[in-house]
């Protein structure tokens, strides 16, 4: 993924405390990273960087929608999603991200790109059955569903009624066992 200026953050020229930004993130975004499993998407994300005298605190919120296929009628429709994530960043000798809630940036740094962590974020707070919520409140229609109800396993009366009706051969078999 090629660097996108609008995430990197320089945190060289802030004062100590806290400061605001907002992100509003597109299919654009996405794409960047060579990411195509949404038809859509449609996130805000706030950011909130407290700068201390040692390290910084990142801490990420984000609500919004994606539009993503039905995984039982393959209708697209658009999901709502909401997450945080909270990130410590510290300086050391060297650019260390192995740990998820540490990142360590070297010396003499004077900016973070957060676009990596916006992304994990986004893609982790989708969860991973994606079901439309016409189909579990029964409001949707469509032919796929049509034909779902079509092979579906037959109701509990029509196995009862199917088990009573036997073969009359049988009868006379099970008249034996009874006449004892």
């Amino acid at each position: 993924m090629k660097v996108n200026k609008e995430f990197l953050i320089p945190f060289v020229g802030l004062k100590q405390g806290k400061h605001q930004f907002e992100f509003d993130i597109n299919k654009a975004f996405f794409d960047a990273f060579d990411f195509d499993e949404y038809n859509d998407v449609n996130v805000k994300v706030n950011l909130v960087l407290e700068k201390q005298s040692t390290m910084l605190e990142l801490h990420f919120k984000h609500k919004g929608t994606v539009n993503v296929p039905c995984d039982l009628s393959n209708e697209d429709f658009d999901l709502p999603i909401k997450g945080t994530l909270d990130i410590v960043v510290k300086f050391g000798d060297e650019y260390n991200d192995e740990n998820d809630e540490i990142l360590v940036l070297p010396h003499g740094e004077y900016q973070v790109d957060i676009a990596q962590y916006i992304y994990e974020m986004i893609v982790l707070s989708v969860p991973t059955k994606r079901v439309h919520p016409g189909f579990t409140d029964g409001t949707m229609d469509t032919a796929i569903l049509q034909k779902l109800e079509e092979l579906a396993p037959k109701a509990q009366e029509e196995e009862e009624q199917e088990e009573h009706e036997t073969d009359p051969r049988w009868d006379e078999l099970k008249k034996l066992l009874t006449d004892k």
